[in-house]
């Protein structure tokens, strides 16, 4: 089943940023994004997640064009079928572990994952309000209430970089367990070469190309 697809992508902000991206994300699959800083690699995240609309070009989800989806529509899948998962954590900073979580349970009709929460290292956060919390654990309590949503398509932006090697090893497993038990697809920018080439297809982003190198 193809997620996502994207045909002939160009941006530009001063500059052009990349021009002619085209890729396909089916289930099961997990793509890495990998380049230098300043080649557009968050940019490109942001336009296949629908945050960013492109210079030129076109984006499916799930078959269907975003341009030509009504905005009931385009949000509804957004509130369901993506996660977001940013080196921001866009956490509700006045709320617990547990109101964050509850939030996205609630509009996502799903229950909080327990097992998710102690495979993270975080079950014993609940009630700590996220401005207690280090930047590591507020990043897995991001991932957490990302993977609460049960989303299709995961776009994910250097997901590990607040994380220690023996953390950052299992969030990697824990997002390739999920795209396998989900029938889930993900999309992920990083600098970490290693996670990327765990990845199914891996491309880098160099002179506004998108090349594949895997």
């Amino acid at each position: 089943m193809n997620l996502l697809k994207a045909n002939n992508l160009s941006h530009s902000f001063d500059t052009e940023l990349f021009s002619n991206v085209s890729l396909n994300l089916d289930a099961k699959q997990s793509m890495a994004i990998i380049g230098l800083s300043g080649s557009g690699k968050s940019t490109l995240l942001n336009i296949l997640s629908t945050l960013l609309v492109p210079s030129e070009g076109e984006v499916y989800l799930f078959g269907k064009n975003v341009t030509s989806m009504k905005e009931k529509e385009l949000e509804r899948v957004k509130r369901k079928d993506l996660g977001l998962v940013f080196q921001q954590h866009y956490l509700f900073r006045g709320f617990s572990v547990e109101e964050n979580l509850e939030i996205s349970a609630i509009l996502s009709d799903e229950d909080i994952d327990k097992k998710l929460l102690k495979r993270l290292g975080v079950e014993n956060t609940l009630q700590q309000k996220v401005t207690e919390l280090s930047g590591g654990q507020q990043q897995r309590i991001s991932i957490a209430r990302v993977l609460t949503k049960k989303p299709k398509i995961l776009f994910v932006d250097e997901p590990t970089g607040n994380l220690d090697n023996v953390t950052g090893d299992e969030v990697k497993k824990i997002f390739f367990d999920y795209i396998d038990e989900e029938e889930a697809g993900m999309v992920l920018v990083t600098h970490n070469e290693e996670f990327a080439m765990d990845c199914n297809i891996v491309y880098k982003l160099q002179n506004k190309e998108l090349v594949r190198v895997k």
